[in-house]
């Protein structure tokens, strides 16, 4: 059991990955099913964050959902996909319609997956183990961080063996020895994952202000399981960033790793145009636009303002996903029709785990998926591929 911030308790998770897809895996209807201790059934994301925020420790919940410093770029990720008008076209055929898309030459069924979160034990006692669960049942794909706080073997054999399910990547932020990052690659080679996603634009921590007035300090029994032994970057200098900066990955770091793996490698925490142009150059299987939800520089630009950017400088020469803010189906269609093939979710999964495990999770997964559909309906798009800029921008054509 675990306790929650008032002292109450929350049962274990659901471990029988048939039991989850019996309730929740294929359902065409919204899964409004109560959770232990809930009142009232969640609607939506925001009533799921706010059963998390009853049930977490305050310090964990600052450690969640603080970003930098003034928080400038954590609020405008949210307000830059709200203030982008949907203009809706009438009568135009429907039959047939679905969520359907393509990432990386596999079919999907809808463009919906789980970002990498360090340290999910933090929010339910089956961590990492239960929200890859809960994004296999919903055929949603799943990025395992770095500081995952449950082995990335754990996580492989759960999941791997689902038809069902969507892609599984490993996430890696980069350590300051090569022969650790090309160890922990090829480890994650041989589980089974199938990508990799080297993390780029946080070489050291964010200015992060509301985890540090909260003292946020991982509980005993939580940690990065995969960076026990990693080696210490050496200081150069009694400052802040403590000499990190020159261990920080550049492009000869991300060329050397592309020769270290069979693997794809995508790019994480790309916003500038010039930046995307040079991944593309050196081959990399796809962009991830982020802004790292905010955790790292304040005041740069939101996620979706930074998608336009990045798809204008790639074209369609590479897949872009992208992530920040993302809160409702409409968010992940204005995403399609600014030229992401797909979209990450990161905080509303951990409000979902803390919420109600790997149940709640996949709540949270098929919210945001009957969220779209009714959006694309409602859109007169039968597909995402009817999904272009002429949605946000009218044309008279």
């Amino acid at each position: 059991m675990v306790a929650a911030a008032d002292g109450a308790t929350r049962a274990p998770d659901i471990h029988d990955k048939n039991r989850l897809w019996r309730l929740c895996g294929k359902r065409k209807q919204l899964l409004f099913l109560k959770q232990p201790g809930m009142t009232t059934p969640p609607l939506t994301l925001a009533d799921q964050a706010a059963q998390a925020e009853r049930l977490l420790d305050p310090a964990v919940w600052a450690y969640l959902n603080g970003g930098a410093a003034d928080e400038l770029t954590l609020r405008a990720n949210l307000t830059a996909w709200q203030r982008l008008p949907l203009w809706p076209r009438v009568l135009r055929p429907l039959g047939g319609g679905h969520t359907r898309s393509v990432l990386a030459g596999r079919e999907l069924a809808h463009p919906i997956l789980l970002a990498p979160v360090a340290l999910q034990r933090l929010a339910h006692p089956d961590g990492e183990r239960a929200s890859a669960l809960a994004a296999a049942a919903q055929g949603a794909g799943y990025v395992l961080s770095t500081q995952s706080s449950t082995p990335l073997e754990t996580v492989a054999q759960a999941v791997l063996g689902d038809p069902g399910r969507g892609p599984l990547w490993f996430q890696l932020y980069w350590q300051a020895d090569r022969g650790f990052n090309r160890a922990l690659v090829q480890r994650a080679e041989a589980a089974g994952f199938e990508a990799i996603v080297l993390t780029a634009d946080a070489p050291v921590q964010g200015v992060r202000d509301r985890e540090r007035r909260a003292g946020f300090v991982p509980p005993p029994g939580v940690r990065a399981v995969h960076l026990q032994g990693a080696p210490l970057a050496p200081p150069a200098a009694d400052t802040y960033c403590a000499g990190l900066p020159a261990h920080a990955p550049n492009w000869d770091d991300l060329a050397w790793l592309q020769g270290q793996t069979r693997l794809p490698l995508w790019l994480k925490g790309v916003l500038h145009p010039q930046d995307a142009r040079q991944a593309q150059a050196l081959g990399v299987a796809g962009l991830i636009v982020s802004n790292h939800g905010g955790r790292t520089l304040d005041s740069a630009p939101a996620s979706a303002d930074a998608l336009v950017q990045v798809r204008a400088a790639v074209q369609d020469a590479l897949p872009l996903i992208v992530d920040g803010g993302i809160r409702r189906g409409t968010d992940v269609l204005k995403a399609i029709a600014l030229g992401a093939r797909a979209v990450l979710i990161g905080r509303p999964a951990l409000h979902a785990l803390a919420a109600g495990g790997a149940l709640g999770v996949a709540q949270m997964l098929r919210l945001l998926r009957d969220e779209l559909e009714m959006a694309m309906a409602l859109t007169g798009c039968r597909t995402l591929a009817d999904a272009g800029p002429a949605l946000l921008t009218p044309t008279a054509a």
